[in-house]
């Protein structure tokens, strides 16, 4: 019997484990050195050259996508409101998979995706930061501290916790976040899941 409870206490311990590790994979590294972005004028963009801000929010967002459309408005928002405290907001359109079927979704939802798009794109051709960032829907946000070394990678999700009905938010994780840094304080969540457009790999 003795022998059985350890067994069991092992089997829990590596099931444990094991989620830990696929938890810390799918949120991507804890920092990031650098990396490389296009833009309408197809030149570079290079993360390091933002190493002077407060904080860097990268929010991969999908054009055809009806989640990241619904969240246009409320991103112009926050890149005016804390563009202006010092933080840069670099807005990638990222290719999803089964666009006709998340438009369907979307009309089964009854989601009013219209309004003025002002946001300015730019472009992750390979697939590459999505993938080093561990992004896997649109719209998902990553918001990354300067640091000695680069930059620290302190949230990973969603931008709240109301994609469909803005004026339900209750929890508006980028946002908290972003205060949390500014005054000096930790970021007070890591994560949360993003809802929206699975990402298209390469």
């Amino acid at each position: 019997m003795k022998l059985r409870r350890i067994s069991i206490l092992v089997a829990s311990a590596l099931l444990l484990g094991t989620l830990a590790v696929g938890v810390a994979c799918a949120q991507g590294p804890a920092t990031v050195t650098d990396f490389t972005l296009k833009n309408a004028a197809n030149a570079d963009v290079k993360l390091s050259s933002y190493a002077g801000s407060k904080a860097v929010v990268v929010v991969f967002i999908s054009q055809n996508c009806p989640f990241s459309r619904l969240y246009q408005d409320r991103l112009s928002a926050l890149a005016s409101t804390y563009g202006s405290q010092g933080v840069q907001f670099l807005f990638i359109d990222t290719p999803i998979n089964l666009e006709a079927s998340a438009a369907t979704e979307a009309d089964k939802l009854k989601i009013k995706t219209d309004g003025v798009n002002s946001l300015t794109y730019l472009r992750d051709d390979a697939a590459q930061v999505s993938t080093l960032l561990g992004a896997s829907k649109t719209p998902e946000a990553v918001v990354l501290q300067p640091t000695g070394n680069g930059f620290a990678v302190r949230y990973h999700g969603a931008i709240d916790d109301n994609p469909q009905v803005e004026a339900y938010v209750k929890q508006r994780y980028v946002q908290q976040v972003l205060d949390n840094l500014l005054a000096g304080r930790a970021a007070g969540v890591a994560s949360q899941r993003a809802a929206g457009c699975l990402i298209k790999k390469k």
